[in-house]
């Protein structure tokens, strides 16, 4: 799969900056667009704001000046934690966005047997959240926002408490979903090798208040191996993002 940038944006930042009310200023000038068929990841210091922008571009922030278009009515947001009810079954817990939205019964629960089918857990619809590994748990989560099959995709560091084997796995699933369904993605790291290894392009925010201060794109063309992580041209690639975000440190 060739990346070709279409038109319009599904989400355009145009000299976004925001300040909470204790005086924290968290972006300064924020400007970029996200089409559709695009990986977008965002990499910077801990506290720059990676997932002030996020919250913004779901609408669950407000208060910012400048423009924050969202061009998409139906986003999917994947959380640092899968955030799951424990008294509801998988597939009870993937229908819960689609029930939140009234969709009938009948089309949440089609909806959520296929999401669950895309993410490889439709054996474990019917287990509660205490009985799945961690990497399975973030696995539901994602199914979750699949149920609504979703144009634009924001993920929070969705990985960041994995370990490196579970990490790598769910990479290469997100990376599948991305083929397959061709949504606009937004996702927050702090690794460098998952930013390389998922996006079309990569955005390095500098210390707060993040303002971007680099954008690489990423020459890779999609469906991409397990084994591009040991390509010299992506060890090459990680090294400079290595670089600018030691530079945005400082």
């Amino acid at each position: 799969m060739k990346v070709v940038p279409a038109q319009p944006a599904a989400l355009r930042l145009e000299g976004v900056s925001m300040s909470f009310p204790d005086g924290t200023r968290a972006v300064h000038e924020l400007s970029f667009e996200v089409h559709r068929g695009e990986f977008v990841t965002i990499i910077g210091p801990s506290g720059c704001g990676k997932s002030t922008v996020l919250r913004l571009a779901s609408g669950l922030l407000h208060g910012a000046t400048g423009n924050v278009v969202v061009a998409e009515d139906n986003l999917g947001y994947v959380f640092q934690d899968p955030t799951l009810l424990g008294w509801r079954t998988v597939q009870r817990n993937v229908e819960l966005f689609a029930e939140l939205r009234r969709m009938p019964r009948a089309e949440r629960v089609r909806r959520g047997t296929e999401a669950l089918n895309l993410v490889g857990l439709a054996g474990v619809a019917h287990r509660y959240p205490r009985q799945l590994s961690a990497g399975m748990r973030m696995r539901v989560s994602l199914a979750r926002s699949l149920a609504l099959r979703p144009q634009l995709f924001l993920f929070d560091e969705p990985f960041g408490a994995l370990d490196e084997i579970t990490r790598e796995r769910l990479n290469e699933e997100v990376l599948g979903l991305f083929e397959s369904e061709r949504f606009a993605a937004l996702f927050v790291t702090h690794s460098i090798y998952e930013a390389v290894y998922l996006s079309s392009r990569v955005l390095v925010m500098s210390a707060r208040p993040g303002p971007l201060v680099a954008t690489f794109e990423v020459p890779f063309e999609y469906p991409r191996p397990g084994s591009l992580r040991f390509d010299a041209r992506f060890t090459a690639l990680a090294g400079q993002l290595s670089e600018a975000l030691r530079e945005a440190h400082a």
